[in-house]
């Protein structure tokens, strides 16, 4: 294993460990949590609850982001590198499509 390629995967689970920060962050928020950069949360009917489903779903990104990294220890030049860029693009549709269609639809007031 080459020093960059370390170097790269330290980085990489720094990024999955500030995941998984946010998500406990939010367990213990008292106000809504917003999932989307620049854009205030909606108003939900039970902040709590609404709190801890985002909780779960950014601590759930940041495993799977930590998972994803794991080829990075194979070099910088290898081909088994695409399936950490691939994934993280195909994680974060679903994290997002996650958040709309089952969180927000459940909580947000009506």
């Amino acid at each position: 294993m080459k020093e960059g390629a370390f170097l790269g995967f330290l980085l990489w689970m720094a990024g999955g460990g500030l995941l998984i920060a946010l998500g406990i962050a939010a367990f213990f928020a008292k106000k809504e949590v917003g999932f989307f950069n620049n854009v205030k949360a909606l108003p939900m009917e039970n902040v709590k609850a609404y709190n801890r489903a985002v909780g779960k779903l950014y601590l759930v990104y940041g495993a799977v982001f930590l998972l994803l990294g794991l080829p990075i220890l194979t070099g910088q030049n290898s081909p088994a590198v695409i399936f950490s860029v691939l994934g993280v693009v195909a994680e974060t549709i679903v994290a997002m499509a996650v958040y709309l269609l089952a969180i927000q639809n459940k909580y947000e007031k009506k």
